[in-house]
């Protein structure tokens, strides 16, 4: 994301705090989702904790640029979610009564300005704690919550609330993800972590990996599991399955999508088509295993590997 969102005519929506216009675009700069395709930044680990710093050169918090929207006739979880870049699942953890996937009209919601969490800072928690504990850098949490020195309540981005259950001692005998996301291998454009943008030549972490296929081609489910997502994502089609064992696949760059949110469905099962996009058409393939508070970056290089495709990534 680049910290920019549009505001839907005809309807009614108000700062919970007084506006102020901070580049995002510049903090989030590390991040790339989903790219995080998905609107949400990328997990990166830092050991550093932050320095304290004025208050007057940090943004405003997060949680002081949350939105209310009140909900129109005809408006849909999903349809609210994809008018801020935002993943359904983004919503539900802001919002608990919507947790069953359904909205009322006349209602309000909130709205964060970018995929992740509201947590509560448990008591003797410090900075490098939640760095470690949350999977992100402890510098970018630090400025994304405004620079407090000992907040009670602070917004984890990347991290998403999961709806998904805890697997039980039965769903733990096997992996889950058990085949590979096209019906054949395919090159790696881009792959999983640290890498150099082409385009800006700058360094950027990669939440997953790019794999080269022709426009149209089937995009297969890696495992059985429950559709999380299943929408339009910053422009192009996007799925999210979660599976057992606390694992996540997510497949961006999509076309067409022949699944619907909450179905259920197996390995192998098809879940649209890849979308032309620039002169080279790719899947972006992630992993993300399931964190007490949300969804971690995975390399899918290991699970690969795991089904005999490739060399996991060292």
């Amino acid at each position: 994301m680049d910290g920019k969102r549009s505001q839907p005519n005809g309807r009614l929506n108000q700062r919970l705090n007084s506006p102020c216009l901070w580049p995002v675009g510049r903090l989030l700069a590390t991040f790339i989702l989903a790219g995080f395709w998905l609107g949400e930044p990328a997990i990166a680990q830092s050991d550093s904790v932050p320095a304290p710093a004025s208050t007057s050169t940090c943004p405003t918090p997060a949680l002081s640029r949350v939105l209310r929207h009140r909900v129109a006739a005809g408006e849909t979880l999903e349809s609210i979610a994809e008018q801020y870049n935002l993943l359904s699942t983004t919503l539900m953890g802001m919002n608990p009564a919507l947790r069953q996937g359904a909205v009322q009209p006349n209602s309000e919601i909130l709205v964060p300005p970018y995929n992740g969490i509201q947590v509560t800072v448990p008591a003797g928690k410090s900075w490098r704690d939640l760095a470690k504990q949350y999977g992100v850098r402890a510098d970018l949490l630090f400025e994304q919550n405004g620079c407090q020195s000992a907040p009670t309540v602070l917004f984890v981005p990347g991290v998403n609330w999961s709806p998904a259950p805890a697997p039980t001692a039965n769903q733990a005998a096997a992996s889950p993800i058990s085949r590979y996301p096209l019906p054949e291998t395919a090159a790696i454009l881009q792959a999983y972590g640290w890498q150099v943008n082409p385009v800006t030549n700058a360094v950027e972490f990669y939440s997953g990996v790019n794999l080269a296929v022709q426009s149209l081609t089937s995009v297969l489910a890696a495992g059985t599991g429950t559709v999380a997502f299943a929408g339009e994502q910053n422009g192009s089609g996007l799925v999210v399955i979660n599976h057992s064992q606390g694992l996540q696949t997510r497949y961006a760059q999509l076309n067409t999508i022949g699944v619907r949110l909450g179905q259920q469905v197996q390995a192998g099962a098809e879940l649209g088509t890849v979308g032309a996009v620039a002169e080279t058409p790719f899947l972006n393939f992630q992993v993300r295993s399931n964190s007490r508070l949300g969804w971690v970056a995975q390399d899918p290089a290991v699970y690969l590997h795991e089904l005999g495709v490739g060399t996991p990534r060292r």
